[in-house]
């Protein structure tokens, strides 16, 4: 099977991809292109996907850079591969043939591109690293390689919906905290748990900070199994693992 692969107007033609997993080599509950190296996967089988993605990328499997994610702020600047998978949640780079790569399972993955200074970045945005600052940290950081955020162009990839997004009041209560208008990015009241709408709530972060387009591409993980894995999915079907899909963005 082929890799399918979604893509986005505002960040053509720059090569980059939101890769589905169809077209990969894990089986069981990792069906598919499972790009985790931090997954149960035979890390065999993990890396023959990743080369799959280096190869439609046009890069080698050693320019495929992804983080050991935290669930952080941090954000770094490459111009070259590092050695060894940094501890961050954002990178962006000036430097052609370095792909930056995110991976998720219901967290947000977040490209980024100025294409006039020929800057890119990548973020991965679950609801902690969002509230956190990782969305406005990229942006500062592509700023300081040559960027204008008025001429940056940012889009989500699949990530959970609000209607699968069910949390708790001790979540609502800490958005709040932040800020009293966060509430609108909830649905449910009363002795019901809140809906959180992360997507929407990235974008209002992205447009505030004065980004000069942001779009989500209205995929949800969590709703299609067929093409998307998702960490709240396995855990309500009882699963051991699950696999982690790939984002990327070169230059």
């Amino acid at each position: 099977m082929t890799l399918e692969i979604l893509t986005a107007d505002s960040l053509s033609p720059l090569r980059h991809g939101f890769f589905t997993r169809r077209g990969g080599a894990s089986s069981g509950v990792f069906e598919g292109l499972n790009c985790g190296p931090g997954s149960s996967d035979q890390s065999e089988i993990v890396a023959i996907n990743r080369d799959r993605v280096a190869q439609a990328m046009g890069v080698g499997s050693g320019q495929l850079i992804s983080m050991n994610q935290i669930h952080s702020a941090n954000v770094i600047t490459l111009d070259s591969a590092p050695t060894d998978r940094p501890d961050a949640d954002g990178m962006v780079t000036a430097t052609p043939g370095i792909a930056l790569a995110v991976l998720t399972a219901d967290c947000q993955p977040v490209l980024f591109a100025d294409h006039e200074a020929q800057v890119i970045g990548a973020a991965h945005a679950g609801w902690r690293g969002a509230l956190g600052g990782v969305l406005e940290a990229v942006l500062d950081a592509m700023e300081q390689l040559g960027a204008n955020r008025e001429r940056i162009s940012a889009v989500i990839g699949p990530t959970i919906s609000q209607r699968a997004y069910e949390v708790g009041w001790e979540f609502f209560d800490e958005f709040i905290a932040e800020d009293p208008d966060n509430q609108r990015f909830f649905a449910g009241s009363g002795g019901e748990k809140p809906y959180f709408d992360l997507p929407a709530y990235s974008l209002a972060r992205m447009r505030a900070a004065g980004i000069g387009q942001a779009s989500w591409t209205r995929h949800c993980t969590y709703s299609d199994p067929e093409r998307f894995y998702s960490y709240r999915r396995s855990v309500h079907r009882g699963e051991a693992d699950y696999g982690r899909l790939i984002s990327v963005v070169r230059l």
